[in-house]
């Protein structure tokens, strides 16, 4: 049987896809990335929010329409198991999140050998490390807790070990990751044990790059930020979704904080880390968000205190506290609120990309770009897998691989990408 899997949605459902690949694989399964090859398609679902789910759903809809097996799995079908099943009965079965066993038990395939392995789908050079399922915070617009459960910390014992077997495989970047980073432990240990599982992991041999991302604001304290500042592997990256900056809309949102602390937070990180990169997201459209309140956002935006940003339009979700404030907003008002945040944000990413021009920059390499001529390329630690820019990199004879560290001097800026010629120690 040749099986393809198509995940979809954020790098914590990528990370469960993984298990289910290594799985199947251990169970004799043929893998295939072709998806015309296939006997059997499994779908990761998203079910975040409206556009997630209408990707999930198109792309249901296009594996059905190959006339092969589909299997439908994730996020999507712990929301809207039921309703499926009623309209998509071409659907072979659905399944839960991490419903793995399920999933080899309907297939009839048993493992031939235990596996504790994920089979990466990342480039050699970093790979994602999830350390909790779920989320204990209440924000009104959020249907997660719903889908994925409480907050649920795994083992620092275990988590060592996962990222000893990454870095083994030649990982170099262990990017972390939850629903809420800096929640970690508190279910487990009673305490939040983020620092503590970081210092375990700096200790193995072959990690060159920890970044945190997902973290909740409220709990970057200032022992976090001291420890990032001390720290020989955990980049200055931070990561915090804060949303919005009115206090009136942050208070309907259950955020937890107002304007006040997010701009002392900002700046004591900027204080005690000069370097730090400041990554966030936005909603706009929320119910309540007036237009004073969109001109606060876009005011504090322009400050630019934020290397990046993504944002969403705001997709009432059933079941959310925000559920019964309607959606009043036009989608197209939305629309035009995102698609001006982000014309301010190329603006304030293309100024600072600028600045690194003859800068001497770290790069990790992730491989070759095909777009430009199988140039190689990479990032430096203000650049997050995915998300965020990437460094172009110019050599005259040497071959770079994924994991190779170097060091770049920076010769160009785009808006969101750099250019650099790789020095001839070429160490990073």
């Amino acid at each position: 049987m040749k099986i393809g899997l198509i995940s979809l949605g954020c790098s914590k459902n990528l990370v469960d896809s993984e298990v289910l690949l290594a799985k199947l694989k251990s169970a004799g399964a043929e893998l295939t990335p072709n998806m015309e090859e296939a006997d059997c398609l499994i779908i990761n679902t998203c079910g975040f929010i409206e556009d997630a789910k209408r990707e999930s759903i198109d792309t249901i809809l296009e594996a059905i329409d190959t006339g092969k097996r589909v299997l439908v799995m994730g996020c999507l079908v712990e929301r809207y198991r039921r309703e499926l099943e009623k309209e998509l009965p071409e659907v072979e079965a659905f399944f839960g999140t991490q419903s793995w066993d399920q999933i080899l038990k309907h297939l009839q395939l048993k493992p031939k050998y235990s596996t504790s392995h994920r089979l990466l789908t990342t480039p050699k050079s970093y790979a994602y490390l999830k350390i909790a399922e779920g989320c204990n915070r209440l924000c009104s617009f959020c249907a997660i807790p719903k889908i994925r459960g409480r907050h649920t910390s795994r083992p620092i014992e275990e988590l060592v070990l996962e990222a000893k077997d990454l870095a083994e495989r030649g990982v170099k970047e262990i990017n972390i990751i939850s629903q809420d980073t800096t929640y970690y432990g508190k279910d487990l240990y009673k305490e939040f044990k983020l620092i503590d599982l970081l210092r375990e992991l700096e200790k193995i041999e072959g990690i060159e790059w920890i970044r945190l991302l997902y973290l909740y604001p409220t709990e970057v304290s200032d022992e976090l930020i001291s420890y990032i500042k001390n720290s020989q592997k955990v980049v200055p990256y931070f990561d915090m979704p804060i949303q919005h900056i009115s206090t009136s809309v942050l208070k309907s949102m259950r955020r937890g904080y107002d304007e006040s602390f997010i701009r002392n937070l900002v700046e004591k990180i900027k204080k005690e880390l000069p370097h730090a990169v400041l990554r966030t997201t936005l909603i706009v459209g929320y119910p309540t968000e007036s237009e004073e309140d969109f001109k606060k956002l876009r005011d504090f935006i322009s400050e630019g205190h934020f290397h990046w940003l993504g944002v969403f339009t705001y997709s009432p979700e059933e079941d959310t506290h925000a559920y019964p404030l309607g959606d009043p907003i036009p989608k197209e008002e939305k629309e035009t609120r995102r698609e001006e945040l982000m014309l301010i944000q190329r603006e304030v990413t293309s100024k600072k990309n600028r600045e690194l021009v003859g800068k001497r920059l770290k790069v990790l390499i992730d491989g070759y770009s095909e777009e430009f001529f199988f140039v190689p390329k990479g990032r430096a630690y203000f650049q997050a897998p995915e998300v965020d820019g990437v460094i172009y990199v110019e050599t005259e004879d040497r071959t770079l691989h994924s994991g190779d560290l170097v060091e770049v001097e920076i010769t160009q800026a785009t808006d969101y990408d750099l250019g650099g010629i790789l020095l001839k120690d070429g160490q990073g």
